[in-house]
């Protein structure tokens, strides 16, 4: 696989930071004399200790020296425990193909994120130019969205349905060029496909391993670079559907993770996995920006790791899917009890949403951000997650993972309340 192919002008320009070097030289060789490191005196610190407790009545403590190395300077790429822990999650749940390569060779890497959004958008300015066209989900994460339209970046939409993204949607687009445009450097041909396959955002939808396996061939017979954004992997219920990785033996695809939506969202830990070449052109970005993620958020997710084991993990994991799994149900209930007049819907297996179609409303904006709102209702319009700005949805999302029994039920109560209330005033304006 070309590789430069898809590496940007301004990334394609990124050079070693001599002062990263340095750092990562010191720390793998204590043994140094280094007058290199601008790194602050521990002895200035104003924390001395931290103690971590966690529901299980794991207690992760740090002291010492230990606290200082939380508290300092850490390599671009990421902290070794934790990058190695990385390794592991990836080896039980994916058996990347890349694994049997070198590095050298594009073989597999990973490199430590402020939260996977971080990570992505980095992704995106390595593999894009101003003006490229890039093939999305349609609906696409807003957070997304917002990050791209700015860029001046052609975004086309592609068609999704309850099982994700569309092969068939997605092949139709692509037969616009011909597969040997890829290698055309004056071609328009898209480069870059972005998916979110496991309970997507917005739409709850899961691809299947059968849709992936389609969508893959289409990007092997037109080069396409596989964006596989998965922050809600591991809150799939029933079974985990091997991912685009799983299945890349190219190095098409580069993969995001986070630890939001299984720890933390606030420790901003998330990571990205690709072939080397793409994850050396990451690294050079994160010494420009972030310079590292949080040393001391890594720590902390690292020797949680180290105490529990790959079986607590999975403990914790299949915890986190009871529950949201239980959210969903009582979403499901209180929709069934009031929405089914109203809307249209699908059942997510997984994730943190329940995507539904407002019967009889051509666009929901007016109605969720206005109408709802003054009745305390808050939700999002399917709007927000269109693809081509501006355009129209009869669509709204709704999140179960936060909200109580007693809030979902009456919110879909005075939902329900709003759509019939519309439906009356238009009965009233086409009489007129």
């Amino acid at each position: 696989m070309n590789f430069s192919r898809f590496i940007s002008r301004v990334s394609a320009a990124r050079k070693e930071s001599p002062i990263r070097e340095t750092t990562a030289i010191a720390l793998k060789n204590p043994e140094i004399l280094t007058l290199a490191a601008g790194w602050p005196n521990p002895a200035l610190f104003p924390f001395q200790s931290a103690e971590l407790k966690t529901h299980d009545g794991t207690v992760i403590k740090f002291h010492g020296k230990e606290m200082e190395k939380t508290l300092q300077y850490t390599t671009s790429k990421g902290i070794p425990g934790l990058l190695e822990w990385v390794r592991k999650l990836h080896i039980k749940y994916h058996s990347p193909p890349l694994m049997k390569l070198n590095p050298g060779d594009g073989g597999f890497d990973v490199v430590i994120t402020s939260g996977s959004q971080d990570g992505l958008g980095k992704v995106f300015e390595m593999v894009a130019n101003s003006g490229d066209n890039i093939l999305l989900d349609d609906p696409c994460y807003a957070g997304t969205l917002a990050f791209l339209r700015p860029q001046g970046y052609n975004l086309i939409s592609v068609a999704t349905d309850q099982h994700g993204m569309r092969s068939d949607s997605l092949l139709k687009v692509m037969q616009r060029w011909k597969p040997q445009d890829a290698w055309d450097p004056e071609s328009d041909i898209p480069k870059v496909l972005y998916t979110i396959p496991s309970c997507g955002n917005p739409t709850g939808a899961s691809a299947t391993l059968d849709r992936k396996k389609e969508v893959y061939k289409i990007a092997q017979d037109y080069d396409l670079l596989i964006i596989e954004d998965d922050p809600y992997y591991y809150l799939q219920f029933d079974n985990f559907i091997p991912s685009y990785q799983s299945i890349d033996v190219d190095g098409r695809v580069i993969r995001s993770d986070s630890m939001s939506k299984v720890m933390s969202s606030g420790l901003r830990i998330g990571w990205i996995t690709g072939a080397h070449p793409f994850i050396k052109r990451l690294i050079l970005h994160q010494q420009t920006t972030v310079i590292h993620s949080t040393t001391f958020g890594q720590s902390a997710v690292n020797a949680l790791l180290d105490q529990w084991g790959m079986e607590g993990f999975e403990r914790h994991i299949k915890k986190v899917q009871d529950f949201y799994r239980s959210q969903r149900d009582v979403m499901i209930q209180c929709m069934d009890k009031h929405m089914t007049d109203y809307a249209e819907w699908n059942v997510p297996s997984g994730g943190m949403f329940v995507w539904m179609k407002l019967k009889g409303i051509e666009d929901t904006t007016a109605l969720i951000k206005k109408k709802a709102l003054e009745k305390k209702v808050l939700l999002l319009p399917g709007s927000a997650f269109n693809v081509e700005d501006g355009k129209p949805s009869s669509y709204c999302r709704a999140a179960y993972s936060f909200a109580s029994v007693e809030v979902m039920d009456e919110a879909f109560r005075r939902l329900a309340e709003l759509v019939q209330e519309e439906w009356k005033h238009k009965a009233a304006e086409s009489e007129n």
